[in-house]
């Protein structure tokens, strides 16, 4: 809790409206109630109000604060369906069709984010990924100054020796599965922004690999060193104050004693509280690796690039970690326009 009581502390200062499609799922209910409960914001519960209720009150859980819709009867259902039309007329989608997508709750949630009526959305619980992202990616997209579209876990373990006082940033652990040299370096850098959006930090991003400075060669480790030295200079345009070096080794960028070894003149061997991942295989292994055998807090995936605060949990989350990672898109809808400058600027269909 010593990560996402702080979170929970700096949201309280800035509360905000989060909307969760899968409304009445007990772990959401649970995690709306606290999210009210603490003083977060407004939770918005999409679905059926009659099951949303019904669930509640076998779980005897209030419903004070919480907002309930049902997309079906939606009086922003014809605006929504029409500004589907608009983003997918390119696609032929006519409006029986658009009608069709937008009273899914995930389509309805995005929409709701895309035209400022909610500041993020957290879904995934009894969903696979491209249920959720599929929404988001037709309908949110990639903001105007990011390139690539990504997501991170972070991981709060109990030994404050790792990270930044037991708190890591893992990345890309949930979208890209083989990332080119540029989203490699993209992923880089968009989840060191966040690290110091949420904690305040410098940065210090390991670029992980097998290999440790040329401790071996392949076709792989060369593209970690492309991507070190590309995400340094998208770093400095940027004007984000953050280390990056890479190709590291886990424990070469984790344990001091390791890195006083192998590279005793690296600004991030040793101290790294960014990892990045080769490939999507790697990180999301890990992450899954971190949270269970050394019972680490998880919490994400949190999507990074997108034009609007969103996340996809795991469908094995507790009430605790949806919870926690609504508090954290709360807290990245706090400054999103420093993150992304231009985000949110535009509605869909415009």
């Amino acid at each position: 809790m010593r990560f996402i009581g702080s979170v929970i502390e700096k949201l309280q200062r800035h509360p905000k409206r989060v909307v969760f499609p899968e409304g009445n799922e007990p772990r959401v209910l649970q995690a709306a109630r606290q999210f009210f409960s603490l003083r977060l914001g407004v939770p918005i519960l999409l679905g059926d109000r009659t099951q949303i209720k019904e669930a509640a009150a076998r779980l005897n859980v209030s419903l004070e604060g919480v907002r309930i819709i049902n997309p079906e009867d939606s009086e922003e259902l014809p605006g929504f369906i029409r500004r589907y039309e608009l983003l997918r007329r390119m696609k032929g989608v006519t409006e029986r069709e658009a009608r069709e997508t937008m009273v899914k709750a995930n389509y309805f949630g995005a929409m709701m984010v895309a035209m400022h009526q909610a500041d993020g959305l957290v879904s995934g619980t009894n969903e696979i990924s491209g249920s959720v992202l599929r929404p988001l990616f037709q309908i949110i997209k990639v903001a105007p100054q990011a390139t690539t579209a990504s997501s991170c876990m972070i991981m709060e373990v109990e030994d404050t020796r790792f990270g930044h006082n037991g708190t890591l940033f893992m990345a890309d652990c949930g979208v890209i599965p083989e990332p080119t040299v540029e989203q490699l370096a993209d992923i880089a850098v968009s989840t060191a922004n966040l690290a110091k959006q949420i904690l305040g930090i410098r940065p210090q991003v390991a670029m992980l690999s097998y290999s440790t400075k040329g401790s071996a060669t392949h076709p792989t480790i060369g593209r970690v060193q492309a991507a070190t030295a590309l995400a340094r200079q998208k770093a400095g345009e940027k004007m984000l104050d953050a280390d990056f070096d890479g190709e590291l080794q886990v424990d070469a960028a984790l344990i001091p004693e390791i890195a006083s070894r192998k590279l005793p003149e690296s600004p991030v061997a040793g101290r790294a509280n960014v990892l990045i991942f080769p490939d999507l295989n790697s990180g999301n292994i890990a992450s899954k690796l971190i949270q269970h055998v050394a019972r680490a807090n998880a919490y994400g995936q949190i999507l990074l690039g997108l034009d609007r605060p969103a996340a996809d949990v795991s469908r094995g989350s507790s009430a605790h970690d949806i919870l926690g990672v609504a508090a954290i898109v709360g807290i990245q809808s706090v400054e999103y326009q420093r993150l992304y400058p231009d985000a949110g600027k535009h509605l869909p269909g415009e």
